[in-house]
């Protein structure tokens, strides 16, 4: 997927619709031959893929992206961006979930009245989060993490300028380290039903291992450093088969999803992950005062859906797995729709 350039200024309508294609046409193939492989490769190889993605793919897609950064620009706000996004995810989702339950107390009788008609009951049940503490968690996890890495590094390069590039891998890796393995962990936690919480040590070992930390560090410390021309070139060239195989393992994700029948439950968390969530980021990088492409790159992040990682923190501390089931089952689509919102509104 070539770099476009969208990002800067001037660019036409059908230049943006142009873009757009272009984007979309790998997502949509890639994908749909993940959900269409599924059915015949073994049950063991998505996961496979993801642990090979995990250690191997993704570090390398860093590290390549790094090394093309331009550090002579002020990024550093893109970490600050990045906790910003987390924080005002929490604070969407935790407002949300208490509004909500306003709204139930607050109709209560009328509701359960109306409830002692059978064939009305299904449709009246309130969500789970509304009262368990494991769909609460899962709630304010959907609202607040999205999938930067095998969708926002894959996709967002054709949107913004080579010189972008360090904005998302500043964002991806903040999110990665202080969000899923951070801030995910504390509300998995305490929202969670395991009996015994890991340690501080625990923690701070798991964050420490993530592998694109080390391969961002790498990418840093050697920036500087000219590499032999085959070496550097054969590195930029991995992105070829790392993305269409971050894609392939999306679509094998999507298919092996069981929430699609309780979308429902997703309604409120997605609606602020794909919308609330950009527009607020939008908000706050405006009067932060950052350029344009910047801006865009920050949006386009904020506005990824909901990460697969949170399912991986579901099961670990028996959170509600649906619930992110569904939130990624419905956000994943979705992102067709609002990408070119938001180029409209901060391209």
């Amino acid at each position: 997927m070539a770099n476009s350039g969208y990002g800067s200024p001037g660019l036409s309508p059908p230049g943006m619709t142009e873009t757009l294609v272009h984007a979309y046409t790998p997502l949509l193939v890639w994908v749909s031959l993940g959900l269409l492989a599924f059915r015949f490769v073994p049950q063991s190889f998505p996961r496979l893929l993801g642990r090979g993605l995990y250690w191997v793919g993704v570090p390398l897609q860093i590290l390549a992206f790094t090394r093309r950064t331009d550090f002579s620009q002020s990024i550093g706000w893109a970490p600050l961006m990045a906790i910003a996004a987390l924080l005002l995810g929490l604070a969407f989702g935790w407002t949300g979930l208490r509004w909500s339950q306003h709204q139930r107390d607050r109709t209560q009788q009328s509701t359960a009245d109306l409830a002692d008609l059978a064939d009305l009951a299904p449709a009246l049940e309130p969500p789970r989060w509304l009262s368990e503490a494991p769909s609460q968690g899962s709630l304010l996890l959907s609202a607040m993490l999205g999938n930067t890495g095998f969708v926002g590094l894959t996709v967002l390069p054709e949107f913004v300028p080579d010189t972008q590039l360090g904005w998302l891998v500043f964002y991806n890796m903040t999110q990665n380290v202080l969000g899923t393995y951070g801030l995910g962990i504390l509300l998995s936690c305490h929202f969670g039903g395991l009996s015994e919480a890991p340690s501080w040590p625990q923690k701070l070992r798991t964050m420490l291992s993530v592998p694109s930390l080390w391969a961002f560090t790498l990418g840093v410390a050697t920036h500087s450093v000219k590499l032999p021309s085959v070496l550097e070139t054969n590195l930029q060239r991995s992105l070829w088969f790392v993305i269409p195989c971050a894609l392939l393992l999306m679509g094998m994700r999507l298919s092996q999803l069981n929430g699609l029948t309780s979308l429902r439950l997703a309604l409120l968390p997605s609606a602020i992950k794909m919308f609330v969530l950009p527009a607020a980021i939008g908000g706050v990088a405006t009067a932060a005062g950052l350029v344009q492409d910047a801006r865009l790159s920050m949006v386009l992040m904020a506005g990824m859906p909901t990460a697969f990682a949170g399912l991986i923190l579901a099961e670990e501390y028996s959170l509600d797995h649906e619930l992110i089931a569904s939130s990624i089952a419905l956000t994943t689509p979705m992102l067709l729709l609002t990408l070119p919102l938001w180029l409209q509104l901060f391209g």
